[in-house]
């Protein structure tokens, strides 16, 4: 049986829109044997082949909803679709949110899906992570941990 993943998804350039990259590189630092770590930018068919075959698939993501920078939340998207106001940062091709739902309508969804947004301040280019999802990192880190703890 393949590994879980985390797909971590974002852009450097473009300030708290690096969070899912960054929890990757905190996870990276932890060590996580038996669990894949993957970069990327939200494409649908990277994070359906991404995902494909495996037990549980953990994405991490920005995600604008009127909330204060660096809130984490996490959603259990197996089987139910994500909340409405649960937008994923859509600085990045199409969307993460966009690309789990459409998973879910061709039947392609891992056996195990968690989707953990931060809640970011500034995505625009050249923008600078913000302190509060800077510390949101761990946090986020944190919750993959659990989900992954039980995979």
């Amino acid at each position: 049986m393949a590994d879980p993943v985390v797909l971590g998804i974002g852009n450097r350039d473009r300030g708290d829109d690096a969070v899912g990259l960054l929890v990757l590189d905190e996870l990276a630092a932890r060590g996580l044997p038996g669990v894949d770590l993957m970069a990327g930018d939200g494409d649908p068919g990277w994070m359906l082949d991404a995902w494909e075959g495996r037990p549980c698939a953990v994405v991490v993501d920005a995600m604008v909803t009127g909330a204060a920078p660096g809130t984490v939340v996490s959603f259990d998207a197996s089987s139910t679709a994500l909340p409405s106001d649960a937008r994923l940062s859509s600085s990045h091709a199409l969307g993460a949110a966009t690309s789990v739902e459409l998973a879910r309508a061709l039947g392609r969804l891992p056996k195990r899906l968690f989707v953990i947004g931060v809640e970011a301040g500034s995505v625009a280019l050249g923008s600078s992570l913000s302190p509060a999802v800077a510390t949101a990192v761990g946090l986020a880190a944190d919750a993959a941990m659990e989900v992954l703890a039980d995979a």
